[in-house]
């Protein structure tokens, strides 16, 4: 495992830089907080934004296959419009009625399984995974929470004591248990389902065992952070079996895989096949406004809200509401998840293309539009493939185009474009793709 905290980012002394940059950078340095940092070797500096593309100061286009924030594109004008209209009528909190809130909570239980039809909004997804937790541990009477090995699931300080992707310095709470994914581990994908569930197995045993118990298995459907690890689909539901049976219930993080990144599905856990207890929505819910949601079954729910109080002053706000009712709308008249689904074939068959004529790419999995391409030829020291991963992502970052890196070991590409994406942006990706791979292998 990678012991830096972002190995994509910005060191001091590394890169030179344009003037107008390294004295942003300096005034920076003088006011923010030390926990901030610069994505990529030579820092992106950005002053507008337009569906796939992000222009800087000079206005050279950077595509952006990274940012699975605004999945309808950077600035929808429809979506813009819708918000900037309820701003200019009232920005009101949900101890009004409001009908607009009851008409887009109706409009987006429909989009879930007949089970989960009840929802509570929130700001954020790492305040949506706050709010899952606790209602799952007041439904359950048990504390323990079950999470994989490198998750990632916010940054409150309850959701960051369940996120082992932040680091050793953040300490886990003593009532999580991590367990392995079958894919990192390679399990061949007839023994997947099985390898999963004797983890979790395991697990809930030592937690009974300490008098813990099991509250939730909090998954991220996709396993983003872990490398996007998403087959065989169905692998998760022996453990899903398991924690029910122990009397847990089942969280599912969608503020990744959520509102049609996978293509098939409006929702990652329908790939798998599963139904979860709760649903934990947030990042392109308003596509950039901050919003989320926990979508649950109305049991847990209720027992949680009759005798627990939530309240927040901007959760579910009416402009909020307004935005992300039109991004749900664009999603649904443009079919969007569906034509992304082509894009996502078309992206997997060009990058397969190449992988057959460069030797750097060792594997590719996606879901929809949600890629992990492993870099480094098999037999690859760890180090070799994470330094070989970051050359290509900042060769790319230098041609214009943006992605990332994911993983235990941060050797892994991680690709994610807005939804909106066209056949061009996919062609003019694979182009940067290839000419990277051969200026990094020299």
């Amino acid at each position: 495992m990678s012991t830096d905290l972002m190995p994509n980012r910005y060191r001091p002394g590394e890169s030179d830089l344009p003037r107008r940059e390294s004295e942003l950078i300096a005034r920076r340095d003088e006011v923010l907080g030390a926990s901030y940092r610069l994505q990529y070797r030579r820092p992106v500096h950005f002053v507008r934004g337009e569906g796939m593309w992000l222009y800087d100061p000079d206005g050279r286009a950077y595509l952006d296959f990274y940012n699975n924030v605004p999945s309808l594109g950077h600035c929808h004008p429809e979506v813009n419009a819708a918000m900037a209209e309820q701003a200019g009528r009232i920005s009101a909190n949900t101890r009004y009625l409001e009908p607009k809130l009851v008409d887009y909570a109706e409009r987006l239980v429909d989009t879930f399984p007949s089970e989960l039809d009840r929802v509570v909004f929130t700001c954020t997804g790492s305040e949506s995974n706050d709010l899952a937790l606790r209602i799952a541990r007041f439904a359950s009477g048990n504390e323990g929470v079950i999470v994989s090995t490198y998750a990632y699931h916010g940054t409150s300080a309850a959701v960051a004591a369940v996120s082992p992707n932040l680091g050793d310095a953040v300490k886990l709470s003593p009532f999580v248990r991590m367990v392995s994914l079958p894919g990192p581990e390679g399990v061949p994908e007839a023994q997947a389902a099985d390898f999963f569930e004797a983890q979790v197995r395991a697990a809930i045993v030592d937690l009974n065992r300490r008098g813990i118990g099991v509250a939730a298995l909090l998954i991220d459907s996709i396993f983003s952070s872990d490398g996007v690890w998403v087959d065989p689909p169905g692998f998760i539901a022996g453990g899903v079996a398991a924690v029910r049976e122990a009397g847990g219930l089942v969280i599912a993080d969608e503020v990744q895989p959520g509102f049609g990144r996978t293509g098939a599905h409006m929702w990652g856990f329908e790939r798998h096949g599963i139904i979860p207890d709760l649903v934990t929505l947030g990042k392109p819910m308003g596509n950039g406004f901050p919003i989320g949601a926990v979508v649950g079954r109305k049991a847990p729910m209720e027992q949680f809200g009759a005798t627990a109080r939530y309240s927040n002053t901007f959760a579910g706000n009416t402009v909020g509401i307004a935005t992300a009712d039109a991004v749900l709308a664009i999603l649904q008249r443009d079919q969007i998840p569906q034509k992304a689904l082509a894009m996502s074939q078309r992206l997997r068959a060009g990058l397969k293309k190449i992988a057959q004529q460069q030797p750097g790419i060792r594997a590719i999995r996606n879901a929809g539009l949600f890629f992990g391409v492993d870099m480094g030829a098999e037999g690859t020291a760890a180090t070799g493939r994470r330094a070989m991963a970051l050359d290509v992502v900042n060769a790319m970052r230098d041609d214009g185009v943006l992605i990332s890196t994911t993983g235990a070991n941060e050797d892994s590409l991680k690709v994610r474009p807005p939804l909106v994406c066209q056949a061009e942006h996919v062609d003019l990706f694979l182009a940067a793709m290839e000419r990277a791979l051969i200026q990094v292998a020299g």
